[in-house]
């Protein structure tokens, strides 16, 4: 077996601590005294930032610090008690948040996905079956569609697509709500055609990844309509998820949208991930999923999985059948050429 230092990290994409222009301006504001609860000026300005980046300048903005919190957070704030989220079946909230959302009294309602995505036709379909059901009043009534951009399996939703999915949303009073854990690579992709402000534009809800995309932690919630959930600071409070030291995760985002350092920090990631892609097409490797972002999939046998193990970790995503296993790739803002080299070597 190797080293723990000999060992290539692929398992996913927050390995890494944060990008140094953050751990430069904490190292430097490190002794300031200021408010709490993300009442202070960086985590203000962080606010003034995102708001102008979506241009959406009523929008409101909060900082958590995970995803599943956010997600848990979040959909409790916006659906009633007898009311569920759509997602699909394959969604991070339906699969690996250990019933995050159940447990918080809201039910997961699962729909039918193509590689990761849903179709506003699946959208549309489950939620009248809800409403032509003769026993509606006794079942979960249908309150927000839950996407992520990228998907589970690095798919992306055009904005056509996401256009869509909106309008069947608001036509038929659900809230749209959009996980942004690995956003910043959906951005950085060359194929991707859905910006900031088409976000604010199209959902009701949606948050910025940053434990995934160059910060130490935090993820960035937007309502762009405020009124939406005009108590969500108590909420998040009552959540658990309240910073006291709030300026820390402010500070962050502040960092990350200034000069555009969101925009640029997931094209490393994605370039290195197509290296991959293709040296894994070149070696005769199967892939398991076609995407364009920084989640690599591919299909290998059980002594493969079992000899890769040794030097690299990856992360199992699904057993293909008894004798094949698909595995994912993590690439991130800061995976170096030397590791992708190595990796590529080893393959």
């Amino acid at each position: 077996m190797s080293s723990e230092k000999e060992r290539l990290y692929f398992a996913s994409d927050y390995m890494e601590g944060a990008h140094p222009a953050i751990m430069q301006k904490l190292l430097q504001t490190n002794l300031e005294k200021t408010v709490g609860y993300g009442l202070d000026g960086y985590s203000e300005s962080a606010r003034a930032r995102i708001r102008a980046a979506c241009k959406a300048p009523e929008a409101m903005v909060h900082f958590l610090t995970g995803g599943t919190q956010t997600n848990a957070t979040v959909i409790d704030a916006m659906l009633k008690s007898y009311q569920g989220v759509i997602s699909a079946r394959t969604g991070h909230i339906s699969v690996h948040e250990a019933g995050a959302i159940e447990f918080g009294g809201h039910k997961v309602l699962t729909i039918d996905e193509i590689d990761g995505k849903v179709t506003a036709e699946a959208v549309e379909k489950c939620i009248r079956e809800y409403w032509t059901d003769d026993n509606h009043d006794h079942m979960v009534m249908p309150g927000m569609v839950y996407l992520s951009q990228p998907t589970e399996y690095g798919t992306i939703y055009s904005l056509n697509e996401l256009e869509k999915i909106s309008r069947t949303c608001h036509e038929n009073g659900v809230y749209l709500y959009v996980d942004g854990a690995r956003l910043a690579y959906a951005l950085a992709c060359p194929q991707n055609d859905v910006t900031l402000p088409d976000l604010a534009r199209t959902c009701d809800a949606f948050y910025i990844g940053g434990t995934k995309c160059g910060a130490l932690f935090g993820e960035a919630v937007v309502f762009p309509n405020p009124r939406t959930v005009p108590q969500f600071f108590t909420i998040v409070k009552q959540h658990g998820a309240l910073l006291a030291k709030g300026r820390i995760a402010g500070l962050q985002f502040d960092t990350l949208f200034t000069d555009g350092l969101y925009d640029e920090i997931g094209k490393n990631a994605i370039q290195k991930a197509d290296q991959i892609r293709s040296a894994l097409r070149e070696k005769g490797y199967e892939l398991g999923i076609e995407n364009p972002t920084n989640q690599v999939f591919l299909i290998v046998d059980n002594a493969a999985q079992a000899r890769l193990a040794e030097q690299v970790e990856m992360a199992f995503m699904e057993r293909v059948d008894s004798a094949h296993v698909m595995m994912r790739i993590a690439t991130s803002w800061a995976t170096t050429q030397e590791d992708v080299d190595q990796l590529i070597s080893l393959l």
